[in-house]
């Protein structure tokens, strides 16, 4: 995606230097644009944690590179003994999250080609820039299947706007590019499908009010952001057509983990017969779990999050204290919206019920 005139990816190899990795670190969007140096798996590992870079795909990707420094921290000595100690420091960053261990486990499995530590150094470099490349040619086909749900939808109504709502943030800052929720709304609206967007703020991190609105306005996609309570009144009177979210953890049976406040959206979305989907990469499905809301684990994120608000003052980017200093507060990151709620998974291989059978039919190498 571009910033200004210049494209962008979430993370990348520094030019001349491919022991540094550079992503733009999401935490001051849209009042800064910053790009942030890794160098370490310690550093890695705080900016998915402290939510440098946030987003299924793209804490995936990130932890990809994290492995790759990995190697080159490793003693000769313990090689793979080391790497995978300091690969436990990047699994235990976002525990909901399959990315994650997606990533993880593919760099280890690859690097077990290696013979000599410099092989496995350069195997671990390689397959982290495929598990990049990969993340973004997912988002993209997966947007070109969800964007024909639009058209249908643009059809019906005759070329006016199609009301979308979404929840917090699965554009291209949380995959490597493109994104996934997003995705078919910018490939309808690149071929001149009449759209807009609403906009959920997503507290407490506001990643909707800061980051989905700076990327669609930043692409020229009409939108209007919105208090997170207000989706339930705006489908009560006809004035949503669908609503896409993505997801950070799905499960093979279909029961979806996203962030918070996505289960209040299907509810409500169920209640008026409108059209929920959820848009994923195949990075994102855990093909162990059956039953999300008993399996998947939800995190909890520090109070600091709920009770302080970021915004800019004085040209400024600052914190501000919201809630009685001494009230105690309550952060869970996530929480999983039930298949029966879903009208279908979009994904790169086109689109399926949310079901076990909906699912390993666009993936029968996945079945046991």
């Amino acid at each position: 995606m571009k910033v200004g005139e210049k494209h962008y990816r979430t993370i990348w190899v520094k030019k001349g230097d491919n022991k540094t990795v550079q992503i733009i670190d999401q935490r001051n969007l849209p009042h800064e644009f910053i790009i942030e140096d890794l160098k370490t798996v310690e550093e890695t590992a705080r900016a998915i944690k402290d939510m440098h870079v946030r987003g299924a795909g793209l804490v995936g990707a990130t932890a990809g590179f994290g492995i790759y420094f990995a190697t080159l921290q490793a003693s000769k000595e313990n090689f793979d003994e080391d790497v995978k100690k300091l690969s436990e420091k990047i699994l235990a960053t976002r525990p909901t999250t399959n990315n994650i261990s997606y990533a993880v486990k593919k760099q280890l499995r690859a690097m077990k080609k290696g013979k000599t530590v410099q092989e496995k150094i350069s195997i671990a470099l390689k397959t982290a820039q495929e598990i990049t490349d990969e993340d973004a040619e997912f988002c993209r086909r997966l947007g070109e299947h969800g964007y024909k749900i639009i058209e249908e939808i643009s059809k019906k109504k005759n070329g006016e706007p199609v009301n979308i709502l979404t929840h917090c943030n699965a554009g291209w800052l949380a995959f490597v590019d493109y994104g996934t929720a997003t995705a078919p709304i910018y490939e309808a609206f690149n071929r001149g499908i009449n759209v807009h967007v609403w906009v959920d703020e997503t507290r407490p991190r506001n990643q909707g009010a800061r980051l989905t609105a700076w990327e669609l306005s930043n692409h020229g996609v009409p939108h209007t952001v919105i208090a997170d309570n207000v989706g339930g009144h705006l489908m009560q009177h006809g004035m949503v057509d669908m609503v896409i979210v993505g997801t950070d953890r799905t499960t093979h049976t279909g029961d979806v983990a996203n962030k918070i406040g996505t289960y209040l959206k299907a509810l409500a979305a169920k209640d008026n017969n409108i059209p929920f989907y959820v848009a994923l990469p195949s990075s994102t499905f855990d093909w162990e779990m059956k039953d999300g809301v008993k399996e998947i684990p939800i995190e909890e994120r520090g109070n600091e999050e709920v009770k302080y608000a970021q915004g800019l003052l004085d040209g400024k980017v600052q914190k501000v204290l919201l809630t009685p200093k001494d009230s105690p507060a309550a952060n869970y990151a996530f929480d999983v919206t039930p298949r029966r709620l879903i009208t279908g998974l979009i994904t790169e291989r086109g689109i399926c019920e949310a079901s076990e059978k909906g699912v390993l039919g666009l993936y029968p190498e996945k079945k046991k």
